[in-house]
């Protein structure tokens, strides 16, 4: 009789006290200060400091290098519980690259490049960004053009790189880059490299992205000239890149699905509050099922989302296939946290337009997990393809 893994859907004792630190901690960081920030466009970083201090930073990285050693599902309700507080991607993507963006090295890294970098990430001091994108490539990785060649005991890198998170407040990059070109290879996804590159040198150039929202945490384009690293950067293989990118992106589309379920919980305290309090006709307006089965709709939808995002980061941390569960819970919690947060400022009327509410900051920022780190429709893609069986449609 073989073993069977069971699910278990209540959180255990000490996932629950993890939870109510985590949210005790960000409840001192409230609305208002996450406004100035992001009106203002200021890194939070007493906010970093507070957390890092807590040691919640290496919650994921093996206790062996200062971490919690924890899974993907602890650093789940760490993120969770950040965007719920009202932090949303702001206060998440001060840390969220620490946790999927390490988790290549933790996995595939030498010792030398863990020891190197491990315990500076776990106590704070170490901030890393993760570099994939490209603007002539966007989702279709195998299409970057980033280069690594090999020359003596190093390699050089040039190319150019889009939609870095927290490149600015970095010391170091996860780069995913070729080093043999597409055209060479057997399958697409072969001849790609991952590296650890620094970032303080004269031979990269960062510019800042304008965008829509969280402002707090900048992104930027990262120019790469003739960026000489050592042989010692590479992480595992030269040429097995794409295989290692994996244990960051699918731990990524799980976390972000929890952020969207945080930012919706948000939203959706907020909308509560205001059709309690605000009185229209000599009634509050939540007594009106107009406005009351939208929002009770709302919850329903991030309740049953919540259970995918529980279930791929538990699939994840048993060492199971979870490519299915992590898109699929991205899809429906981005789904969920937005209707959340647009139903929020619907519910606000007006003065959900208004700043001094916060709900726009929140609709702001639910948008970005329609559109990263993967759109809807290339997790619809995913699933056509790879759990229908349908043919590739691209």
């Amino acid at each position: 009789m073989c073993e069977r893994l069971l699910v278990h859907f209540e959180l255990t004792d000490d996932q629950r006290r993890l939870r109510q630190a985590a949210r005790d901690l960000a409840a001192a960081f409230p609305d208002e200060y996450w406004a100035g920030r992001d009106e203002r466009g200021e890194f939070p970083w007493d906010f970093y400091r507070a957390f890092a201090d807590g040691g919640w930073l290496g919650i994921a990285i093996p206790e062996e290098y200062g971490g919690g050693g924890l899974g993907l599902l602890e650093a789940s309700l760490l993120l969770e519980e950040v965007a719920a507080s009202g932090a949303g991607m702001n206060g998440c993507s001060t840390m969220h690259l620490t946790i999927f963006g390490l988790n290549t090295i933790v996995k595939h890294g030498s010792a030398q490049l863990r020891e190197e970098v491990l315990p500076n990430a776990a106590d704070g001091s170490l901030h890393v960004c993760f570099g994939v994108t490209e603007p002539d490539a966007g989702t279709d990785t195998t299409r970057i053009s980033t280069f690594a060649r090999r020359d003596g005991g190093d390699y050089v890198i040039s190319g150019r790189k889009v939609w870095i998170t927290k490149a600015g407040q970095s010391q170091k990059m996860v780069l995913i880059t070729r080093t043999t070109p597409r055209a060479e290879v057997a399958k697409p996804t072969d001849g790609m490299s991952l590296f650890l590159v620094d970032l303080d040198s004269d031979a990269v150039q960062l510019r800042p992205i304008p965008k829509l929202g969280r402002n707090a945490v900048p992104s930027y384009e990262v120019l790469l000239d003739e960026l000489r690293v050592p042989a010692s950067a590479l992480v595992g293989e030269e040429g097995k890149g794409f295989t290692y990118l994996l244990d960051g992106l699918n731990p990524e589309r799980i976390l972000l699905a929890h952020e969207a379920l945080g930012i919706g919980r948000a939203a959706l305290r907020r909308a509560v509050r205001y059709a309690n309090e605000r009185v229209v006709f000599d009634r509050p307006i939540g007594r009106n099922q107009g406005v009351a089965f939208p929002l009770a709709e709302a919850v329903t939808r991030l309740d049953a989302a919540e259970l995918m995002a529980r279930n791929a980061a538990w699939r994840y941390d048993n060492g199971l296939s979870c490519g299915r569960e992590a898109n699929m819970a991205k899809f429906l919690c981005a789904e969920a946290g937005f209707a959340a947060a647009d139903q929020a400022m619907q519910t606000h009327g007006g003065m959900g337009y208004a700043k001094e509410y916060h709900v726009e900051r929140y609709f702001r920022e639910s948008r970005i997990l329609r559109l990263a780190p993967v759109s809807q429709e290339m997790v619809l893609n995913y699933v056509s393809q790879h759990v229908l069986g349908l043919p590739k449609s691209y």
